[in-house]
Formats: structure tokens, C-alpha cells, sequence
């Protein structure tokens, strides 16, 4: 079973690059964040045609997630247990007995701000969902843009970027905790090398070219699954293509 996420920045706009990766790599689960579309206006024919199944939830110019996927989905849930009706970054569905939540995690704005404190909430209120909802042998999959670089090697300059909203020890403790929960880092487990990154920041100049990046996109996966994943990779030919993102997919096999 192949899972992919990939933050697309606005569907509507990387509409041809997600369609080509979905044709090229056949997933059977793509989970993408920062839709930027209104439900009424989500682009369904395309994918129609691709023969994949969709669940969304979003909203006009932010935010919005959804996950296509070949199989029919499940049990579908949207936002956290106390999530404001206007902050579409959770969806849950179970595809082949896995229940998959993907996320679009707040960003935080400035550490001082009350923006990076809703992030730092919002983790805490995402543990207590996870508690609520599975138990760590469950198949659970967490996916997403979390927003956050776990480790030094996930930022192409550790020392200066220390303190950035999503480099920051209060958002790593955030992070540990719901890890701590029964989550292992996927592409960590595969993957011990420095400077792999799905996020490149289009206010650089060529920071791709640089390799000036970060890791914001992560698959997590509880131990069950952890054990079950043969594969684990960062795909960088969409940040090259025509109008791009400024992420790229992150993509994990599993034999389920």
C-alpha cells in the first residue's frame, strides 16, 4: 500500500502537477494540505476521471485538507474534537482497516504571538484526540505538513534558523509529546541522511537549487504499521515542475 502527502498550495492552482502525480505514481492513498478551495468549489472532475475517491473540507484562500484515495473510504471525521468550524486542517478516514489522519498543522506566526500558542494547543488538543480515539497498536497513520523540523538535520541552517516558529525547542517538546503517544517518524526510519527536505521557501532565491530547505511534511505511523513499511521517500520532481508548490510529496510503502 503506498500513502503519499503532500501540501499542494491552493489545489486549484497545482491542479496539473498533482493530476501528472497521480497518474505517474499511482498512490493508492494521497493525503494533501492548503487546499485554499471552498468546498463548493472543489475541483471533483478531474480526479473523477483519474478514478480516485476524494474527501475534503475546506475554505476560500486558507487552509482546507482532503485525501484522495482508490479504494472507498470509511468512517469519515473532520477537525478535532473542539475544532473551530472555521480551521479545516483535520480529516480521518480508513482505507483497507488503517484509519489515516491527515493534518495541516498551524504555522505560529512569531514565537510571541498568540498564533504560535494556538500551535502549540493545537498539539496538545491533537494528543488528547489520538488518546480519545485509537490505542498506539492500532494501524494509524499520521500524515501531513506539520510544520515543524524535528531535527537539526531537517534545516539547512540549524544554528541560525533555532527559534523559528516551526524550528523551535517549545514546538519539538509539542511534537515529542504526541509522538510519545506510539508514533515512529517513517522517513527517519528509512532515512538517516541530512538534507532531505520537502520544503523550499519561494521568497529565497533558488532556494531549491540550494538546497535551502526544510523537512514539514512528515508520515507517522503507529508500531504496527512502523513494522509493515518497506519504504520511505522524498519525491522532488513536482517542486520542479511548471508553477509548482513550494513542497513536495513525501511517500511511504507499506506491505499491507
Amino acid at each position: 500500500m503506498k500513502i503519499a502527502s503532500f501540501n499542494v498550495n491552493s489545489l486549484r492552482s497545482r491542479l496539473p502537477v498533482v493530476l501528472d502525480w497521480l497518474t505517474e505514481n499511482q498512490p493508492d492513498v494521497l493525503c494533501v494540505q492548503e487546499t485554499k478551495v471552498q468546498d463548493v468549489d472543489f475541483p471533483a472532475e478531474p480526479f473523477d476521471q483519474a478514478g480516485y475517491n476524494y474527501i475534503f473540507k475546506g475554505q476560500k484562500s486558507y487552509n482546507g485538507v482532503a485525501i484522495f484515495c482508490k479504494d472507498k473510504p470509511t468512517n469519515v471525521e473532520f477537525g478535532l474534537d473542539d475544532e473551530p468550524q472555521d480551521q479545516p486542517r483535520l480529516i480521518k478516514a480508513e482505507i483497507k482497516s488503517i484509519a489515516i489522519v491527515n493534518t495541516y498543522v498551524p504555522q505560529g506566526y512569531l514565537p510571541d504571538s498568540e498564533k504560535f500558542q494556538y500551535k502549540l494547543d493545537w498539539f496538545s488538543r491533537l494528543r488528547r484526540y489520538f488518546e480519545k480515539h485509537f490505542k498506539p497498536a492500532d494501524p494509524v497513520i499520521w500524515v501531513g505538513d506539520l510544520n515543524i523540523a524535528p531535527e537539526p538535520i531537517d534545516v539547512y541552517d540549524p544554528k541560525a534558523l533555532l527559534g523559528h516558529v516551526c524550528y523551535h525547542p517549545a514546538v519539538h517538546q509539542a511534537l515529542q509529546q504526541v509522538m510519545q503517544w506510539g508514533f515512529v517518524d517513517i522517513f527517519r526510519m528509512h532515512n538517516k541522511n541530512a538534507g532531505e527536505y520537502t520544503f523550499w521557501d519561494y521568497r529565497m532565491i533558488n532556494s531549491f537549487k540550494r538546497n535551502l530547505g526544510w523537512r514539514l511534511d512528515h508520515i507517522m505511523a503507529t508500531k504496527p504499521l512502523a513494522e509493515k513499511c518497506t519504504a520511505c521517500r522524498i519525491d522532488k520532481k513536482p517542486r520542479i515542475a511548471e508553477k509548482p508548490s513550494d513542497h513536495t510529496p513525501i511517500v511511504a510503502e507499506f506491505d499491507w
